[in-house]
């Protein structure tokens, strides 16, 4: 009975071998969302690594996590981190960065386990806004394709996407909101001052005067 069992766990692991390696060898998750700022507000989101603890959907599952950056922003910039079970440990290197168009990460995972891909935001005007693409497209090994057989990547990585882009959304307008109000105060403050020069360089005839009679 026992070897019945036996063979039979076998022939099962076998054929679920067998289906695990037919799986796509490579995978991609991608994820759009409207911003109603211009593409320089987003980008400078995502292009500094320091910014990305303001909407990233992965910060806020470790208030715990130890973080470490490299570079200032834009090409070259690292960022590291190491968490609990649900971020694990990893970095991102950007290795593109065309300033309010794309920027492109080398994304490497360390635990639980070692993966890596390659993330890119796009970044495209549209009226009364931009356009912003979230991809993570890789290569998968045979544990991650096993993975796959119950639950794939968009499922697993798709609605992770959807909330970091709501939260840039939210930070990206209001960051535009702010700078808007800070110009229109700006100029307002300039055309008072303006106002004022004119007035006293040209003041007003004192109330009961009356002109001169030219001479004739």
């Amino acid at each position: 009975m026992l070897k019945k069992i036996l063979i039979s766990l076998g022939v099962v692991i076998v054929g679920f071998v067998g289906f695990v390696s037919t799986r796509p060898d490579t995978f991609t998750v991608q994820r759009t969302a409207k911003i109603q700022a211009s593409p320089e507000f987003a980008f400078a989101l995502v292009n500094d690594f320091h910014h990305w603890n303001e909407w990233s959907p992965w910060d806020a599952m470790d208030a715990n996590m130890k973080r470490t950056f490299e570079g200032a922003a834009g090409i070259g910039a690292k960022y590291g981190w190491v968490g609990n079970d649900q971020v694990g440990e990893g970095r991102m290197t950007i290795e593109e960065s065309k300033p309010n168009e794309l920027v492109r990460i080398k994304l490497e995972f360390l635990k639980p386990m070692e993966t890596a891909s390659t993330t890119t935001f796009e970044f495209k005007p549209e009226e009364a806004g931009s356009l912003v693409t979230w991809r993570m497209e890789g290569n998968h090994n045979f544990i991650s394709k096993a993975m796959c057989v119950f639950m794939d990547m968009d499922t697993m990585v798709g609605g992770d996407f959807e909330k970091g882009l709501a939260s840039m959304k939210k930070v990206a307008e209001a960051e535009a909101t702010k700078r808007n109000e800070e110009r229109m105060a700006a100029e307002k403050a300039a055309a008072e001052k303006a106002a004022a020069a004119a007035a006293s360089a040209n003041p007003a005839p004192a109330a009961g005067a009356t002109a001169a009679t030219p001479t004739p």
